[in-house]
C-alpha cells in the first residue's frame, strides 16, 4: 500500500512499514556551543535557540505583525557557520521553485526571515543540510548550535525533543513568538523501512512517545549527554490502513527518527564541521573550525 504525504502538507510515499510524517520533535537541553556575542542567558534559552521554524512567507511586503508565511517543520544549527540539519521531505515542496527561509530571535526585537540554500541532500536516509544566509552568527541574533553524538543511541537510552511551532498554524505571522513542544521519552527500538521510494530500506529508531504535525527534522537529544542522537521522521505506521491514518491515530503511536550517524557521513562528505559529543570520541568533519 502507498500513502502520500509531504511536510505539514501533502507528502511523499513510504513504502513498507509507513511512516507518517509530521513535521518535527527538536533538541532540547544541549551542550551546544554558542557564538560568546549572541549567547542567550540560561541553558533553557541556548537550547530553544539551535533550532528554527522552516517557512515560506505568504506576503510579499511585511505588515503590522511581519509576514503571513506557510510552516514546513524544523531545522538546527549544528555549527556558528550557519550550517543546519533537518530531514530532507521537510524540503520537499521546495523542489521545483521557491526559496525556503527559517525564523530566527533577535534580542528584544521580533525574529527575522533568513533564506536558506539547500547544501546536499541524502533521500535514502532523508537528511538534508541547509545554510542560512547570512549567517546569523556574524549578527545579532539568539542563536547556538547543537553537539553531535558520535555513538548510536541505544535500546532503552532516556531521550528530550524540543520543537517550535507557531502559535496558529492556518493564520502563522513572523512577528509572533513561536510555540516549544517538549517531549521525554525513550528509545524503543531500531527498525528498517524505505524512507525514499527509489532506493534501498534504511534504519529508524522508534520512541516512546508519539509526534505530532510540525515537528519533522527537529533533533532528538540524549537526555544525558544532551547531544543530538537523531532526527524527527513521523509517526510509526507498521500495516495501518490508509482509512485509519485519515482518521484519530492511538495516542500509543510510536514516534520514528533517522540515526544522527547517517547526517554524519553527509556533513563528512560536504566537509562542513560539527561538534560531537564532549564525553564521547570527537568525530569532526575535515578541515574543521569547529573544536
Amino acid at each position: 500500500m502507498r500513502l502520500r504525504l509531504k511536510g505539514t502538507h501533502n507528502g511523499r510515499t513510504l513504502l513498507g512499514a509507513l511512516l507518517v510524517l509530521a513535521c518535527a520533535l527538536a533538541a532540547i537541553e544541549t551542550t551546544a556551543g554558542m557564538s560568546q556575542t549572541n549567547s542567550p542567558a540560561n541553558p533553557s534559552t541556548q537550547s530553544t535557540a539551535a533550532l528554527c521554524p522552516v517557512v515560506y512567507p505568504d506576503d510579499q511586503t511585511p505588515y503590522s505583525h511581519g509576514y503571513h508565511y506557510t510552516f514546513f517543520g524544523n531545522a538546527f544549527f549544528i555549527n556558528d557557520q550557519g550550517y543546519l540539519l533537518t530531514v530532507a521531505h521537510v524540503m520537499d515542496t521546495f523542489r521545483d521553485g521557491g526559496q525556503p527561509y527559517i525564523l530566527v530571535n533577535r534580542p528584544d526585537t521580533p525574529p527575522r526571515l533568513i533564506k536558506v540554500t539547500v547544501i546536499a541532500r541524502d533521500l535514502q536516509h532523508d537528511v538534508a543540510i541547509l545554510r542560512a544566509t547570512p549567517n546569523p552568527f556574524a549578527g545579532k541574533y539568539l542563536v547556538s548550535f547543537l553537539s553531535l553524538a558520535s555513538e548510536p543511541a541505544a535500546r532503552g537510552e532516556s531521550v528530550l525533543a524540543l520543537s517550535l511551532h507557531p502559535k496558529n498554524l492556518q493564520n502563522a505571522e513572523s512577528f509572533e513568538a513561536e510555540r516549544e513542544n517538549t517531549s521525554a521519552g525513550s528509545v524503543l527500538s531500531y527498525e528498517t523501512t524505505k524512507l525514499d521510494p527509489a532506493s534501498p530500506a534504511a534504519d529508524v529508531f522508534l520512541l516512546s512517545h508519539p509526534v505530532v504535525k510540525g515537528q519533522s527534522g527537529s533533533p532528538v537529544l540524549d537526555a544525558q549527554t544532551h547531544a543530538a542522537v537523531g532526527l524527527v521522521e513521523g509517526l510509526w505506521l507498521r500495516g495501518v490502513t490508509l482509512s485509519s491514518v485519515k482518521a484519530a491515530l492511538p495516542t500509543n503511536t510510536p514516534g520514528a527518527a533517522v540515526p544522527i550517524h547517517y547526517a554524519l557521513a553527509l556533513l563528512q562528505q560536504n566537509n562542513i564541521p560539527y561538534r560531537s559529543t564532549p564525553s564521547a570520541a570527537a568525530v569532526v568533519a575535515p578541515n574543521s573550525s569547529v573544536q
